[in-house]
Protein backbone atom coordinates (compact mmCIF):
# COMPACT_ATOMS: atom_id res chain seq x y z
CA UNK A 1 0.00 0.00 0.00
CA UNK A 2 0.94 3.59 -0.15
CA UNK A 3 -0.31 5.33 -3.15
CA UNK A 4 -2.25 8.85 -2.80
CA UNK A 5 -5.77 8.69 -2.50
CA UNK A 6 -7.63 12.02 -3.93
CA UNK A 7 -10.75 12.81 -1.80
CA UNK A 8 -12.82 15.31 -1.30
CA UNK A 9 -12.80 17.63 1.81
CA UNK A 10 -15.66 15.61 3.14
CA UNK A 11 -13.29 12.68 3.76
CA UNK A 12 -12.00 12.16 7.41
CA UNK A 13 -10.97 8.96 9.01
CA UNK A 14 -10.91 9.24 13.14
CA UNK A 15 -9.30 6.22 14.85
CA UNK A 16 -9.88 5.58 18.20
CA UNK A 17 -7.18 4.35 20.23
CA UNK A 18 -3.76 3.95 19.78
CA UNK A 19 -2.65 0.26 19.66
CA UNK A 20 -1.25 -2.04 17.45
CA UNK A 21 -4.65 -1.96 15.04
CA UNK A 22 -5.32 1.83 15.28
CA UNK A 23 -1.47 2.83 14.49
CA UNK A 24 -1.08 0.31 11.89
CA UNK A 25 -4.53 2.33 10.38
CA UNK A 26 -3.32 5.27 10.78
CA UNK A 27 -0.20 4.60 9.36
CA UNK A 28 -1.96 3.23 6.41
CA UNK A 29 -4.20 6.22 6.16
CA UNK A 30 -1.13 8.52 6.32
CA UNK A 31 0.62 6.61 3.38
CA UNK A 32 -2.78 6.55 1.24
CA UNK A 33 -2.89 11.04 2.15
CA UNK A 34 -6.51 10.30 3.33
CA UNK A 35 -7.01 13.06 6.06
CA UNK A 36 -7.44 11.21 9.63
CA UNK A 37 -6.71 12.04 13.14
CA UNK A 38 -5.98 9.35 15.68
CA UNK A 39 -6.97 9.81 19.24
CA UNK A 40 -5.23 8.53 22.26
CA UNK A 41 -5.52 9.11 26.04
CA UNK A 42 -1.89 8.95 26.42
CA UNK A 43 1.58 10.39 24.28
CA UNK A 44 3.15 7.67 23.20
CA UNK A 45 2.41 4.02 21.22
CA UNK A 46 2.95 0.91 23.52
CA UNK A 47 4.52 -1.94 22.29
CA UNK A 48 3.22 -4.08 25.13
CA UNK A 49 4.60 -7.71 23.17
CA UNK A 50 7.57 -6.62 25.14
CA UNK A 51 6.21 -4.80 28.36
CA UNK A 52 7.45 -8.10 30.21
CA UNK A 53 10.91 -7.94 28.86
CA UNK A 54 10.83 -4.27 30.18
CA UNK A 55 9.79 -5.15 33.68
CA UNK A 56 12.72 -6.95 34.17
CA UNK A 57 15.60 -6.08 32.01
CA UNK A 58 17.18 -2.68 33.05
CA UNK A 59 16.89 0.00 29.52
CA UNK A 60 14.78 -2.35 27.43
CA UNK A 61 11.43 0.15 28.43
CA UNK A 62 12.48 2.81 26.09
CA UNK A 63 12.40 0.68 23.07
CA UNK A 64 8.58 0.07 24.24
CA UNK A 65 7.31 3.36 23.57
CA UNK A 66 7.45 5.66 20.79
CA UNK A 67 5.66 8.96 20.47
CA UNK A 68 2.94 9.74 18.46
CA UNK A 69 3.06 13.66 17.61
CA UNK A 70 6.58 12.94 16.23
CA UNK A 71 5.01 10.57 13.37
CA UNK A 72 1.63 11.39 12.94
CA UNK A 73 1.60 15.45 13.70
CA UNK A 74 -1.10 17.83 13.54
CA UNK A 75 -3.10 14.42 12.63
CA UNK A 76 -2.60 13.22 16.50
CA UNK A 77 -4.95 14.68 19.20
CA UNK A 78 -4.02 13.30 22.70
CA UNK A 79 -7.49 12.99 24.41
CA UNK A 80 -10.20 10.75 25.93
CA UNK A 81 -13.02 9.75 23.94
CA UNK A 82 -16.11 9.65 26.23
CA UNK A 83 -18.91 9.13 23.74
CA UNK A 84 -19.82 8.77 19.70
CA UNK A 85 -22.35 10.55 18.11
CA UNK A 86 -23.29 8.20 15.20
CA UNK A 87 -26.06 10.38 13.62
CA UNK A 88 -24.03 13.67 13.84
CA UNK A 89 -20.67 11.49 12.82
CA UNK A 90 -18.97 12.85 15.80
CA UNK A 91 -16.45 11.81 18.53
CA UNK A 92 -17.15 13.11 21.69
CA UNK A 93 -13.89 13.92 24.38
CA UNK A 94 -14.08 14.57 27.67
CA UNK A 95 -13.00 18.10 27.32
CA UNK A 96 -16.10 19.07 25.25
CA UNK A 97 -14.25 18.87 21.98
CA UNK A 98 -16.06 17.47 19.03
CA UNK A 99 -14.34 15.22 16.13
CA UNK A 100 -16.15 15.15 12.80
CA UNK A 101 -15.96 11.68 10.82
CA UNK A 102 -17.13 10.71 7.85
CA UNK A 103 -15.31 6.96 8.74
CA UNK A 104 -14.76 5.94 12.04
CA UNK A 105 -12.26 2.92 13.26
CA UNK A 106 -12.59 1.81 16.45
CA UNK A 107 -9.59 0.49 18.02
CA UNK A 108 -9.93 1.27 21.76
CA UNK A 109 -8.14 -2.11 22.60
CA UNK A 110 -8.01 -4.06 25.96
CA UNK A 111 -6.72 -3.70 29.48
CA UNK A 112 -5.44 -5.66 32.10
CA UNK A 113 -2.90 -5.64 35.00
CA UNK A 114 0.58 -3.86 34.99
CA UNK A 115 3.46 -4.59 34.00
CA UNK A 116 1.48 -6.54 30.57
CA UNK A 117 -0.39 -3.35 30.25
CA UNK A 118 -0.12 -0.17 30.89
CA UNK A 119 -2.96 1.42 31.88
CA UNK A 120 -1.72 4.72 33.69
CA UNK A 121 -2.35 8.44 32.24
CA UNK A 122 1.06 9.80 32.25
CA UNK A 123 3.74 10.63 29.67
CA UNK A 124 6.28 8.79 28.05
CA UNK A 125 9.36 9.51 30.31
CA UNK A 126 7.27 8.80 33.37
CA UNK A 127 5.85 5.60 31.78
CA UNK A 128 9.74 4.18 30.90
CA UNK A 129 10.35 5.20 34.31
CA UNK A 130 7.53 2.84 35.93
CA UNK A 131 9.14 0.12 34.22
CA UNK A 132 12.70 0.28 35.09
CA UNK A 133 11.06 0.98 38.99
CA UNK A 134 9.82 -2.27 38.43
CA UNK A 135 13.02 -3.69 37.58
CA UNK A 136 14.16 -2.68 40.95
CA UNK A 137 11.17 -4.55 42.64
CA UNK A 138 12.11 -7.32 41.01
CA UNK A 139 15.99 -7.06 41.77
CA UNK A 140 15.18 -6.63 45.28
CA UNK A 141 12.77 -9.64 45.41
CA UNK A 142 14.28 -13.26 46.18
CA UNK A 143 11.18 -14.82 45.76
CA UNK A 144 8.50 -13.93 42.99
CA UNK A 145 4.79 -15.07 42.74
CA UNK A 146 3.32 -14.84 39.89
CA UNK A 147 -0.32 -15.13 39.72
CA UNK A 148 -2.54 -16.86 36.26
CA UNK A 149 -0.99 -18.74 33.70
CA UNK A 150 -2.16 -18.10 30.58
CA UNK A 151 0.25 -16.75 27.90
CA UNK A 152 1.68 -13.61 29.81
CA UNK A 153 1.77 -15.71 33.30
CA UNK A 154 3.73 -17.84 31.94
CA UNK A 155 6.27 -15.52 29.55
CA UNK A 156 6.54 -13.34 32.60
CA UNK A 157 7.52 -16.34 34.91
CA UNK A 158 9.88 -17.30 31.96
CA UNK A 159 11.20 -13.56 31.73
CA UNK A 160 12.41 -13.33 35.27
CA UNK A 161 13.78 -16.55 35.32
CA UNK A 162 15.79 -15.97 32.26
CA UNK A 163 16.86 -12.73 33.39
CA UNK A 164 17.59 -14.11 36.98
CA UNK A 165 17.91 -17.77 37.41
CA UNK A 166 19.09 -17.52 40.71
CA UNK A 167 15.28 -16.21 42.41
CA UNK A 168 12.66 -18.56 43.03
CA UNK A 169 9.84 -17.99 41.09
CA UNK A 170 5.88 -19.93 41.43
CA UNK A 171 3.39 -19.44 39.11
CA UNK A 172 -0.47 -20.23 40.45
CA UNK A 173 -2.69 -21.32 37.90
CA UNK A 174 -6.66 -21.66 38.23
CA UNK A 175 -6.73 -24.77 35.43
CA UNK A 176 -4.35 -27.90 34.69
CA UNK A 177 -3.10 -26.63 31.45
CA UNK A 178 -0.98 -23.69 31.14
CA UNK A 179 -0.88 -20.80 28.49
CA UNK A 180 -4.31 -20.29 25.87
CA UNK A 181 -6.76 -22.67 25.13
CA UNK A 182 -6.89 -22.04 21.41
CA UNK A 183 -3.07 -23.58 21.71
CA UNK A 184 -2.60 -27.25 20.52
CA UNK A 185 -2.08 -29.74 23.11
CA UNK A 186 1.80 -29.96 22.58
CA UNK A 187 2.20 -26.45 22.61
CA UNK A 188 0.96 -26.19 25.90
CA UNK A 189 2.83 -29.26 27.06
CA UNK A 190 6.55 -27.48 26.08
CA UNK A 191 5.58 -24.07 27.69
CA UNK A 192 4.94 -26.60 31.11
CA UNK A 193 8.08 -28.36 30.38
CA UNK A 194 10.16 -25.25 29.72
CA UNK A 195 8.91 -23.75 32.98
CA UNK A 196 10.11 -26.91 34.92
CA UNK A 197 13.59 -27.13 33.11
CA UNK A 198 14.08 -23.20 33.84
CA UNK A 199 13.03 -23.88 37.76
CA UNK A 200 9.73 -22.82 37.95
CA UNK A 201 7.75 -23.95 40.75
CA UNK A 202 4.21 -24.91 39.39
CA UNK A 203 1.27 -24.77 41.72
CA UNK A 204 -1.68 -25.60 39.00
CA UNK A 205 -5.50 -26.23 39.99
CA UNK A 206 -4.94 -23.41 42.67
CA UNK A 207 -6.56 -19.66 43.39
CA UNK A 208 -4.92 -17.31 45.29
CA UNK A 209 -7.62 -16.25 47.58
CA UNK A 210 -6.76 -13.10 49.32
CA UNK A 211 -5.27 -11.64 45.63
CA UNK A 212 -7.40 -8.14 46.39
CA UNK A 213 -5.60 -7.49 49.65
CA UNK A 214 -2.41 -8.00 48.22
CA UNK A 215 -0.01 -5.04 46.77
CA UNK A 216 1.62 -6.10 43.02
CA UNK A 217 4.39 -5.38 41.72
CA UNK A 218 6.32 -3.82 45.00
CA UNK A 219 8.76 -5.91 47.08
CA UNK A 220 7.34 -6.91 50.33
CA UNK A 221 9.24 -9.17 52.51
CA UNK A 222 7.96 -12.40 53.61
CA UNK A 223 4.52 -11.42 52.25
CA UNK A 224 2.22 -14.82 52.63
CA UNK A 225 0.07 -15.48 49.88
CA UNK A 226 -2.96 -18.39 50.45
CA UNK A 227 -4.41 -20.62 47.95
CA UNK A 228 -7.97 -21.52 48.19
CA UNK A 229 -6.94 -25.15 49.25
CA UNK A 230 -5.06 -23.90 52.31
CA UNK A 231 -1.47 -23.93 50.41
CA UNK A 232 0.78 -21.04 51.77
CA UNK A 233 3.67 -19.71 49.74
CA UNK A 234 5.80 -17.07 51.31
CA UNK A 235 7.11 -14.38 48.67
CA UNK A 236 8.75 -10.90 48.61
CA UNK A 237 6.69 -9.70 45.32
CA UNK A 238 3.02 -10.86 43.46
CA UNK A 239 3.09 -9.91 40.11
CA UNK A 240 -0.91 -10.57 38.58
CA UNK A 241 -0.94 -11.69 34.99
CA UNK A 242 -4.84 -12.37 35.32
CA UNK A 243 -7.32 -11.84 32.70
CA UNK A 244 -7.46 -9.31 30.14
CA UNK A 245 -10.93 -6.67 29.70
CA UNK A 246 -11.82 -5.02 26.64
CA UNK A 247 -12.04 -1.33 26.80
CA UNK A 248 -15.40 -0.43 25.70
CA UNK A 249 -16.12 3.06 27.59
CA UNK A 250 -15.70 5.19 24.26
CA UNK A 251 -18.95 3.17 22.39
CA UNK A 252 -20.86 1.36 25.42
CA UNK A 253 -23.55 4.29 25.25
CA UNK A 254 -23.90 4.33 21.59
CA UNK A 255 -23.24 0.94 21.04
CA UNK A 256 -24.10 -0.69 24.00
CA UNK A 257 -27.01 -2.81 21.92
CA UNK A 258 -24.04 -4.26 19.06
CA UNK A 259 -21.67 -5.39 22.01
CA UNK A 260 -21.11 -9.37 22.48
CA UNK A 261 -20.89 -10.53 25.91
CA UNK A 262 -17.23 -9.70 26.48
CA UNK A 263 -18.16 -5.99 25.50
CA UNK A 264 -16.43 -6.10 21.98
CA UNK A 265 -18.60 -5.32 18.95
CA UNK A 266 -20.30 -7.55 16.49
CA UNK A 267 -19.23 -7.03 13.26
CA UNK A 268 -19.75 -8.46 9.80
CA UNK A 269 -17.24 -9.74 7.31
CA UNK A 270 -16.04 -6.35 6.38
CA UNK A 271 -14.95 -5.71 10.09
CA UNK A 272 -17.99 -2.90 9.77
CA UNK A 273 -20.22 -2.49 12.90
CA UNK A 274 -23.18 -4.08 12.63
CA UNK A 275 -25.81 -1.38 10.74
CA UNK A 276 -23.29 0.89 9.73
CA UNK A 277 -21.29 1.40 6.73
CA UNK A 278 -18.85 3.88 7.81
CA UNK A 279 -17.60 2.38 11.14
CA UNK A 280 -15.30 -0.20 11.92
CA UNK A 281 -14.09 -2.04 14.60
CA UNK A 282 -10.37 -3.31 14.65
CA UNK A 283 -8.42 -5.41 16.86
CA UNK A 284 -9.44 -6.64 20.80
CA UNK A 285 -12.66 -4.65 20.72
CA UNK A 286 -13.77 -6.45 17.32
CA UNK A 287 -16.08 -10.02 18.14
CA UNK A 288 -14.14 -12.21 15.89
CA UNK A 289 -13.50 -15.68 16.86
CA UNK A 290 -9.69 -15.48 17.49
CA UNK A 291 -6.98 -14.87 20.70
CA UNK A 292 -6.29 -11.20 21.04
CA UNK A 293 -3.32 -10.55 19.60
CA UNK A 294 -1.16 -7.99 17.95
CA UNK A 295 -0.75 -9.91 14.70
CA UNK A 296 -4.32 -10.02 14.17
CA UNK A 297 -5.00 -6.27 15.10
CA UNK A 298 -2.60 -5.36 12.41
CA UNK A 299 -4.39 -7.83 10.06
CA UNK A 300 -7.65 -6.20 10.71
CA UNK A 301 -6.30 -2.43 10.12
CA UNK A 302 -5.70 -3.41 6.58
CA UNK A 303 -8.78 -4.56 5.84
CA UNK A 304 -10.90 -2.14 7.31
CA UNK A 305 -8.84 0.53 6.21
CA UNK A 306 -8.46 -0.80 2.31
CA UNK A 307 -12.30 -1.27 2.58
CA UNK A 308 -12.86 2.50 3.29
CA UNK A 309 -10.59 3.28 0.08
CA UNK A 310 -12.44 1.15 -1.85
CA UNK A 311 -15.53 2.19 -0.59
CA UNK A 312 -14.61 5.84 -1.71
CA UNK A 313 -13.87 4.37 -4.84
CA UNK A 314 -16.81 2.41 -5.71
CA UNK A 315 -14.52 -0.81 -5.23
CA UNK A 316 -15.75 -4.47 -3.55
CA UNK A 317 -15.31 -4.30 0.07
CA UNK A 318 -12.36 -7.02 1.51
CA UNK A 319 -13.43 -9.92 3.79
CA UNK A 320 -12.24 -11.52 6.84
CA UNK A 321 -11.79 -14.43 7.86
CA UNK A 322 -9.92 -15.44 11.18
CA UNK A 323 -7.17 -18.53 9.89
CA UNK A 324 -5.98 -21.43 11.33
CA UNK A 325 -3.77 -19.90 14.85
CA UNK A 326 -0.30 -18.38 14.42
CA UNK A 327 0.30 -18.06 17.74
CA UNK A 328 3.94 -17.25 18.86
CA UNK A 329 5.01 -17.88 23.15
CA UNK A 330 8.66 -16.14 24.02
CA UNK A 331 9.65 -17.74 26.83
CA UNK A 332 12.45 -15.79 28.00
CA UNK A 333 15.39 -14.29 25.50
CA UNK A 334 16.47 -17.85 24.14
CA UNK A 335 13.41 -20.24 24.47
CA UNK A 336 9.89 -20.42 23.34
CA UNK A 337 6.96 -22.62 21.32
CA UNK A 338 3.77 -21.81 19.25
CA UNK A 339 2.25 -22.54 16.05
CA UNK A 340 2.16 -21.31 13.05
CA UNK A 341 -1.11 -22.07 10.54
CA UNK A 342 -1.97 -24.81 13.16
CA UNK A 343 1.22 -26.42 12.91
CA UNK A 344 3.54 -26.95 15.90
CA UNK A 345 7.05 -24.66 15.56
CA UNK A 346 9.91 -25.15 18.23
CA UNK A 347 12.35 -23.20 20.16
CA UNK A 348 14.76 -22.32 17.15
CA UNK A 349 12.27 -21.44 15.50
CA UNK A 350 10.65 -19.12 18.01
CA UNK A 351 13.72 -17.77 19.41
CA UNK A 352 15.04 -16.12 16.32
CA UNK A 353 11.04 -14.73 14.96
CA UNK A 354 10.11 -13.47 18.33
CA UNK A 355 11.96 -13.94 21.52
CA UNK A 356 14.87 -11.77 20.93
CA UNK A 357 13.62 -8.95 20.37
CA UNK A 358 10.31 -9.22 20.64
CA UNK A 359 9.18 -7.34 17.58
CA UNK A 360 10.16 -4.16 18.64
CA UNK A 361 11.89 -2.74 15.70
CA UNK A 362 8.53 -3.42 13.72
CA UNK A 363 6.54 -0.72 15.42
CA UNK A 364 9.30 1.45 15.48
CA UNK A 365 9.42 0.83 11.10
CA UNK A 366 5.67 1.33 11.06
CA UNK A 367 6.01 4.50 13.19
CA UNK A 368 8.63 5.86 10.78
CA UNK A 369 11.40 6.77 14.04
CA UNK A 370 14.69 5.56 14.98
CA UNK A 371 14.54 3.03 17.68
CA UNK A 372 17.19 4.01 20.90
CA UNK A 373 19.81 1.91 21.08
Amino acid sequence: MGSRLSVDDSVRVVVVGGGFGGTEAASLLKSWAIPFVLVDVRDAFHHNVAALRASVERGFAKKTFISYSVTFGDSFRQGEVVGIDPERQRVLLSDGEELHYSHLILATGSDGPFPGKFNKVINMESAIQTYEDMVGEIEKSERILVVGGGSAGVEMAAEIKTEYPAKEVTLIHSKNALADVELLDSVRQVVKEILLRKGVRLLLNERVSNVENLTPNRFQKDMVVTTEKGTEVVVDMVVLCTGIKINSSAYAAAFGDKMASDSALRVNEHLQLEGYENIYAIGDCADLKEPKMAYHAGLHANIAVTNIINSLTHKPLKTYAPGSLTFLLSMGRNDGVGQVNGYYVGRLLVTIAKSRHLFVSKSWKTMGQTMPS
